[in-house]
Formats: structure tokens, sequence, C-alpha cells
């Protein structure tokens, strides 16, 4: 009996880029518009809170704890909508994280961007970001990440070397795979800084209409899902009918 191929309708490459071309807009925009931060990313929250705790600056130091807050409370999310809804036939896990990104995108583009209120959009992107980097970790079978760029240049030079030294074709496929995601983060992040100088604020719509897109995609693919299996469940109900007509004779 031939085993059937387990998919994940959420993991192609197509919809990894348009992740990584919303990942590379919001990164653009909170520089942009937002108080020239980079909100997808914890690491220099993380340094910066450190130096105003020994510079003795409570106040900014907190000020640096709420986006850090905002990201870890999205894996807690991403991770409970996953436990919840894992098992629901309708409509996938991960698409239920994309919808909460839409709304929150759209959210932040109707307030204003004064410097108390871009702490809490920041802090909002962050969150956003962090549901997006909890529900897409691999793509197209590669464990990648969306809105980040710094360990998939490192896995895919790692990959570009090992192609190179061993001309392995499906490692340098891999490589290619981890640098197709690099390239579109700095589409959306090109594309983000246009917009983001244009429209200010409301250039969210745009990332969520991506977000929409990639939220749309994931039915179709499921659907097409769907055929496969029930092609694949007739072809081994039929080899296992050939099978049982070989015994008989």
């Amino acid at each position: 009996m031939r085993k059937r191929k387990q998919k994940q309708m959420s993991e192609s490459l197509l919809l990894g880029a348009i992740l990584a071309t919303v990942g590379g807009f919001l990164d653009a925009h909170t520089y942009i518009c937002r108080g020239k931060v980079f909100a997808n990313a914890e690491t220099g929250n993380i340094v910066l809170m450190g130096a105003k705790l020994a510079e003795g600056d409570f106040k900014d130091a907190f000020f640096y704890l709420i986006p850090i807050t905002a990201f870890a409370c999205g894996v807690f999310c991403a991770e409970g909508i996953k436990k919840l809804f894992k098992q629901n036939n309708y409509i996938h896990w991960r698409q239920i994280t994309v919808a909460a990104e839409i709304i929150a995108l759209v959210f932040i583009s109707f307030v204003e961007p004064t410097r108390m209120h871009n702490i809490f959009t920041n802090a909002l992107v962050a969150f956003v970001c962090s549901l997006q980097v909890q529900s897409f970790r691999q793509i197209s079978g590669v464990p990648l990440t969306t809105t980040m760029c710094t360990g998939n240049l490192r896995s895919g030079t790692e990959h570009l070397f090992n192609a190179v030294t061993t001309k392995n074709k499906t490692v340098l496929k891999t490589a290619f795979k981890y640098y197709s995601i690099i390239f579109f983060f700095v589409l959306g992040a090109a594309i983000g800084a246009v917009l983001s100088s244009a429209i200010g604020r409301y250039s969210t719509l745009i990332a969520a209409g991506g977000l929409l897109a990639a939220f749309l995609l994931m039915f179709v693919n499921k659907e097409a899902e769907k055929r496969e299996e029930i092609f694949e469940r007739a072809e081994e109900e039929r080899e296992e009918a050939e099978i049982k007509a070989a015994e008989k004779l």
C-alpha cells in the first residue's frame, strides 16, 4: 500500500514569500513612522533595556519591557490558538493567527504616530510578528523565519557552502529557499519604506492586505490538498482491490 504524503497547506514557498514581504514592510514602517525602531525582533530592545537599567533610568527601561512582553504574549497566543483549533476541519489554526494579525494592523492604521502612541503600536507590531514567527516556523520543508533575517542568512550561507563543497543540488535548493525569503523581506522593506513615507500610518492597511492574500491562499491550498487526498485514497483502494483479486487466483 502506498503511503500518503502529509503536507502542510501553510508551508508553501509562495506563502512564505508573502509573509516575508509583510515582515520587511512592518520593520520599515515602524522605523519610518513609529519612532525609528525595529519592532520585529526583540534582541535590540533587551539590550537597550539592560543599558537603561544600568543607567538607573527605570522609566525608559519599562518602556522597552512593553514590546518584549508583547512579543512573549504573541507566542502564548499562537500556541493557545494551535491547541484549541489544530483539529478544526473548516479553518487552519494558522489562518486564525493571520486573521488576528490583520485586525491588529487595521487598528494600528488609525492610531496617530505620537511618542506615547508609538510605544503601544510598536508593542502591537511586536505581538503581530510574534504570532507570525511562532505560527510559520517552516516554509517549503525548511525551518526559517519570515519576520527577521539573521538566522536565515546564517543557515542559507551554511547550506550554500555545503552545496559548493559537495556539489549537492538538493542542498543548493535549500540555500536558494533561505535567500529567497531574505530577498522578499528586503523587497517588503523597500515597499514599506516608500509607502510609509507617502501615506504614513495608513500604509499598514497595505500590509494587512498582504496578510489577507496569505489567509485566502491557505484556503486555495487546502482545497488542492483535499483533491489530492481523495485521489490518493482512490489509488490505495484500487491497489488493495488488485492485491485481494490476485490472492484469490
